[in-house]
């Protein structure tokens, strides 16, 4: 059938927009980051909680070395030297089921989180981390795990290596909160330092905030948080936040906390654990 010309013309601009044909075209596509933007914006900024449109930090490239295999000072406790769990128990207060391979832990089909015997007020905390090689899944679902201190406040776990997530999810981040300054994620499979500084919040004898929760945080030697005042709990770890709300302060706790290690079904590795309470100047 012979077409008009002028509607052979319509129709091949009408199928070259709907097909995409072109390099130019590709490549304008936004890309797809996971992520929402129907949930409360956090204070002090422009940004949804779990906002895909963040900007996404900038990647640096850390050392090869920082404080891999770094031993316990004097007047640390160490939680894990690759040989017990003695330390560490379930959520139900039972002994941890974690499995130990050579010198790592590493989660068991449902076997939940762990978390110390122990608490600790101000500290710093070592911990060495390897999310699995191969990767498996994409965004929050490519090794994801966490450090939750006093089950409440979330330095997230994840494979962030050439991987995208919204940004206050992605490794180091403190979720929900603040992304990492930059990404100084290593490749999966390889291990990555976390060095931990975590001041308590303090309420009075009134039972009102007058000290927010502070933390820093070097990944792989590099500071990606600086002595942030947290929100309040993370959302989605404790039943007063529900996941994607803002963050609040809980009622009073004592500085003391514990240390726990979250179990999202993803074989996360963790070794050399320690950590030491903060001294304080007379």
């Amino acid at each position: 059938m012979k077409m008009n010309s002028r509607l052979l013309l319509t129709l091949t601009i009408t199928l070259t927009a709907v097909a995409g044909f072109g390099a130019d075209n590709a490549t304008s596509q936004p890309e797809q980051i996971e992520g929402f933007r129907d949930t409360p914006i956090i204070p002090g900024t422009r940004w949804h909680v779990h906002d895909p449109d963040r900007p996404q930090p900038p990647v640096v490239r850390p050392g090869a070395t920082f404080s891999q295999g770094a031993p316990a000072p004097s007047d640390a406790t160490v939680l894990f030297d690759g040989t017990d769990l003695s330390q560490w128990q379930n959520t139900r207060g039972q002994d941890a089921a974690w499995k130990i391979t050579d010198d790592y832990m590493e989660s068991v089909p449902r076997g939940g989180g762990i978390r110390t015997r122990g608490r600790w007020a101000d500290f710093q905390l070592h911990l060495e981390w390897a999310t699995p090689n191969p990767p498996r899944g994409s965004g929050q679902g490519r090794g994801n795990s966490g450090v939750l201190i006093n089950g409440m406040y979330e330095v997230q776990v994840l494979d962030s290596y050439e991987s995208k997530t919204y940004p206050d999810g992605q490794a180091a981040s403190i979720y929900g909160q603040y992304p990492p300054l930059v990404n100084a994620s290593k490749p999966p499979g390889e291990w990555q330092t976390y060095d931990i500084i975590f001041e308590s919040p303090r309420w009075n004898e009134k039972g009102e905030l007058i000290k927010k929760a502070v933390i820093t945080v070097l990944h792989n030697g590099v500071v990606v948080q600086n002595r942030e005042e947290l929100f309040g709990i993370t959302d989605g770890i404790h039943r007063e936040v529900p996941w994607k709300t803002l963050s609040k302060y809980p009622a009073p706790h004592a500085p003391e906390v514990f240390i726990e290690l979250q179990d999202h079904n993803n074989p996360v590795r963790y070794r050399n654990i320690w950590i030491r309470e903060l001294g304080r100047r007379e």
